[in-house]
């Protein structure tokens, strides 16, 4: 009875929210320099938005635009203005924004006038399932329990109002294309603005970052970055359940190495370090950007995790720890990739295999090279000067 008196409540309050977006888009006027961001529903202060407003802000075109960005708590950020994402201010800078740029589903109660133009970056290499590209299988997905058709509808109802999606590559196109039921001509293949940062990077930022972080500068540095599972979740999120013996891997990899540890975003509960591997295993935020991770690590362990089509253009190791990849294939979302063949390395099942060819550094850098051909070509450090120069008109 009170979860379905909840449900009628959010029913209503979003209604609510849908007239009140309706009635300030027949008030408030839209200001044709004003560029509204938020990253991972204002989560963070990261990904594709992040450098597109970096590379905005330094650009003396766009002198004269106000830029908003829109967080869940509390931040600080020079060159913007900021709001609390949700709030009524949020709510009436949506509305008179010319541009939106976001990264991720945005809430279905959105109204958009014509002459608004919604940016959706996207945030990610698809390598899991999408949106109308999954199986109704009669499964519910996500943690909300949503059915097969309200997932899609969710989709849906957010992809209606894109004007514009970026892609890093032709296969991204293909599957945002299915998944997404979007046309060929809103699709922006210029590659990722977030990858610039990887691509044109400074070898003196990564002295400069592993000080920040409070890495060790003398070791090598291994960044493991798994993702999360569609059927293990609680009521506050997704949950990552922690299958990997640090102990072990401390005692193969030996001294002169670290692990620093990036959990996925949507994960909600919260590894605690174990005080005899304080100096071995490294905790980073996961709503931190993790391009910083990127660049101070000397090589990847990930699982389904699209993190290594961004690496990959590091050409550095990457390495797949899947010790459920039956399950995950068969049961779960499956991949647009042919697994193992179109990834940059094998799929590993056994934590001792994995140990034994990160110490042996096995890895084949001609495959990577292949991988990188085929997936990261439109990643050439130029996608923030070709999207701005498409959207907002630099020239």
């Amino acid at each position: 009875m009170i979860s379905l008196v909840l449900k009628i409540r959010l029913i209503l309050f979003r209604k609510f929210l849908s007239i009140l977006l309706f009635l300030l888009a027949k008030i408030v006027k839209v200001d044709d320099k004003l560029i509204i961001f938020s990253s991972f529903n204002g989560k963070a202060y990261s990904d594709n938005p992040r450098y597109l407003f970096e590379y905005l802000i330094e650009n003396e075109a766009f002198a004269d635009f106000q830029f908003v960005w829109a967080f869940k708590s509390k931040q600080k950020l020079e060159g913007a203005r900021v709001v609390k994402f949700n709030s009524l201010a949020y709510y009436y800078l949506l509305s008179k924004s010319k541009y939106w740029v976001f990264n991720s589903k945005m809430a279905p109660y959105y109204y958009k006038r014509r002459e608004q133009i919604y940016l959706q970056t996207w945030h990610g290499t698809p390598l899991k399932r999408l949106g109308h590209d999954l199986s109704d299988n009669g499964k519910t997905y996500y943690r909300s329990r949503l059915s097969y058709q309200q997932m899609i509808k969710s989709y849906d109802d957010d992809a209606r109002h894109w004007d514009y999606l970026i892609s890093p590559s032709e296969f991204s196109s293909q599957a945002f294309a299915t998944a997404f039921k979007i046309k060929e001509e809103q699709i922006l293949e210029m590659g990722y603005p977030r990858v610039d940062y990887l691509v044109n990077f400074n070898p003196e930022e990564i002295l400069k970052l592993k000080k920040v972080y409070g890495l060790p500068l003398d070791k090598k540095i291994i960044l493991y970055a798994p993702t999360w599972r569609d059927n293990r979740f609680g009521i506050r999120g997704y949950q990552f359940e922690m299958v990997v013996d640090f102990h072990k891997w401390k005692k193969i990899l030996g001294q002169n190495t670290i692990i620093l540890f990036k959990p996925h975003y949507l994960i909600s509960n919260i590894y605690q370090v174990p005080k005899d591997l304080t100096d071995f295993v490294y905790l980073m935020e996961a709503n931190a950007d993790i391009n910083d991770a990127y660049l101070m690590s000397d090589s990847l362990i990930t699982d389904y995790s699209s993190v290594f089509f961004d690496y990959a253009n590091l050409y550095r190791p990457i390495y797949f720890y899947m010790y459920d990849f039956e399950e995950y294939e068969q049961e779960l979302r499956g991949f647009y990739l042919n697994i193992p063949n179109d990834l940059p390395n094998d799929v590993i099942t056994r934590e001792d295999d994995l140990l034994v060819k990160i110490n042996n550094e096995d890895f084949d850098y001609e495959r990577l090279r292949k991988f990188n051909q085929k997936f990261n070509l439109w990643n050439d450090g130029k996608a923030c000067s070709k999207v701005v120069k498409r959207i907002f008109n630099e020239n």
